[in-house]
């Protein structure tokens, strides 16, 4: 049994004056969350009876020090811990590290080896010398007869060859002892480095025993600089059977200490959340005072404020005062001539002066369309592109609201290795087979193409995880999507990519569409023919979507007249069609509208 000290503030110890205990803690778990990681280790030390000093090694670079916690024997009473990352001390690398003092040790005995050996080597080299002087005395000698001079001979040769081999042998040696210390202090150099590179967190503990020998320590704490997010891959092989999902987990670190041949565990939980319950106090209502807007003659920055942060791919040329109509979406390079871009603000088309005149407080979204787009909602009004305001209407709209979901945790029985390099590291969770019904999606008005749909329902169940998933359809790779499980419907709807085997158009009829002029109004007849063939093999389910406009004033009066059956919402109007297409079957829908309106009047986006 332990007993866990939680740390919530520092006690400082002092009277400790023998050398502190070094050791090195292990990694033995961890709990991975969205932006942060609980890492339990331990170690063991042999202390002696009384009171010590540990510093622990191969701590976190960066932790939550309220959330350090140590787990000790009941004989064991810690009495202060203190996180550092400036602790220094000539003990932990020359007594406490046996890796490098073996081999500082080898390279004083190599580097005394190699000074033995070259002085040997240079007495040798001197009785040579030595030696050839002698020889040199004994010729120019002219009173030795023969078998002197026989024997001196013989002795230079036999000395001089065995001291020349001797000095051979000493070269080898030195050579050799030379690539060894080589290699002795490139270890060194190695082994320096990866202390450099390994964590520089220490946990300094005065502890108090009461039994001497090896103690067990157990450290949890929250560490920084870790992550992870969920990833998914969607592999259909037949709209006919289950989706085959394989969960992943993103996982990245960089805490300075490497996680090897750890217990993993994820979770969508947060520890540092606050978990203090909110407080109601009194309301008292207070007066406020009126804002003061500023004229169109003193708005310049005003729309760059407005826009400031709200929209990607807009130029804005200057202010107001200076330009008031150079608002350009960039992109647009096919266009020639002015490139301004048409501003509307719900659902009205305005002029940028009028749109420097709204606070940007009340802004509620913006929302850029580009040419193409542009051109087939408002006509060739839209030819540059527009820029879609939406303003606050109501409290609704000022108030927002987060709501926590329950957590979701995976534990991976194998056990992980995951370095401390910031780089992302795949861990797959499960694989699921998630049964689906497909469907072929189109907006002809918008886009020529249809989409495939899968439609998950009672999706719950699998807890699911907001992530991106990378889709394989058919075993090809066909692009990304996005899971969103934020939702209140009960069905998730996936796109599985662009449906290429649904041929769709869209057609204005010109015999059944015209203009007609009367008394004092102007009468437009607008028809359409969309067709849609099923190129599969076989059956499919197609969702069909288009509209016709509605009027903004009572001037102005517009009627459906033919949808082709569709199921039509009239507060939108927006037409659906549900379609099952036998294979190769063709299908040809008509949507019809007439739009009556003053004749002085002229629409830009009809």
């Amino acid at each position: 049994m332990k007993n866990y000290l939680l740390l919530s503030f520092l006690l400082p110890i002092i009277g400790f004056s023998q050398k502190p205990f070094f050791t090195t803690a292990n990694v033995k778990s961890v709990t991975v969350y969205n932006q942060s990681a609980l890492i339990s280790q331990n170690t063991t030390v042999l202390l002696p009876k009384g009171n010590s000093e540990i510093v622990v090694k191969n701590i976190a670079n960066s932790l939550n020090e309220n959330t350090i916690q140590i787990g000790v024997p009941k004989h064991v009473t810690v009495l202060s811990v203190q996180y550092t990352t400036d602790y220094i001390s000539e003990f932990e690398i020359d007594e406490q590290n046996p890796a490098i003092k073996k081999v500082r040790d080898s390279i004083k005995m190599v580097e005394s080896q190699i000074q033995k050996t070259t002085n040997s080597r240079d007495a040798d080299q001197k009785t040579v010398e030595l030696l050839d002087k002698n020889q040199q005395v004994f010729g120019n000698s002219t009173g030795l007869n023969v078998a002197e001079l026989s024997k001196m001979v013989l002795f230079y040769r036999q000395n001089r060859t065995e001291i020349s081999n001797t000095i051979n042998d000493k070269n080898a040696k030195i050579d050799s002892l030379s690539v060894l210390l080589e290699r002795l202090q490139n270890k060194l150099e190695f082994s320096n480095l990866q202390n450099e590179k390994s964590s520089k967190g220490k946990i300094v503990l005065q502890v108090m025993n009461d039994i001497a020998g090896n103690t067990n320590f157990d450290i949890n704490y929250v560490a920084n600089s870790a992550s992870w997010k969920p990833m998914y891959d969607l592999r259909v092989d037949n709209v006919a059977d289950p989706i085959n999902l394989l969960y992943k987990a993103q996982i990245t670190q960089n805490t300075g200490i490497d996680w090897k041949k750890i217990k993993l565990s994820l979770s969508s939980g947060n520890p540092n959340q606050n978990n203090t319950p909110p407080v109601l106090n009194s309301w008292f209502l207070k007066y406020q005072q009126p804002v003061v807007y500023r004229n169109k003659d003193n708005n310049a920055g005003y729309v760059e404020q407005a826009l400031q942060g709200r929209v990607a791919g807009v130029q804005i040329s200057g202010g107001l005062a200076d330009n008031p109509n150079r608002i350009v979406i960039r992109g647009n390079r096919s266009v020639p001539g002015n490139k301004v871009a048409l501003i509307v603000v719900d659902n009205e088309i305005t002029t940028t002066e009028a749109y420097a005149q709204i606070n940007p407080s009340r802004i509620k979204s913006v929302n850029v369309i580009k040419g193409t787009e542009g051109e087939a909602i408002y006509g060739s009004a839209g030819v540059n592109g527009a820029i879609i305001v939406t303003t606050k209407q109501g409290m609704d709209d000022y108030t927002s609201m987060q709501e926590n979901q329950l957590n979701v945790s995976f534990d991976i029985d194998v056990p992980y290795d995951v370095l401390s390099n910031s780089k992302p590291h795949s861990v797959e969770l499960k694989v699921l087979k998630v049964p689906a019904s497909f469907k072929s999606f189109a907006i002809p008005k918008s886009e020529k193409e249809a989409f495939l749909m899968a439609e998950i329902t009672d999706y719950s169940k699998f807890n699911l995880l907001p992530g991106e998933a990378n889709i394989i359809f058919e075993g090809m790779y066909v692009g990304k999507t996005y899971i969103s499980t934020n939702q209140t419907n009960d069905t998730l709807s996936l796109s599985m990519g662009r449906d290429k085997k649904i041929a769709i158009t869209r057609e204005k009829i010109a015999e059944k569409s015209g203009i007609k002029f009367l008394s004092s109004k102007k009468e437009q007849v607008f028809t359409f023919d969309i067709t849609i063939k099923n190129n599969k093999k076989e059956a499919v389910n197609v969702t069909i979507k288009d509209q016709y406009p509605i009027a903004t004033d009572t001037d102005t009066e517009i009627e459906l007249l033919e949808s082709s059956s569709a199921r039509v919402n009239s507060e939108t109007s927006i037409l659906t069609w549900d379609l099952n297409l036998k294979p190769s079957e063709t299908r040809k829908l008509r949507i019809s509208y007439k739009v009556r309106y003053p004749k002085d009047k002229v629409f830009s986006n009809l």
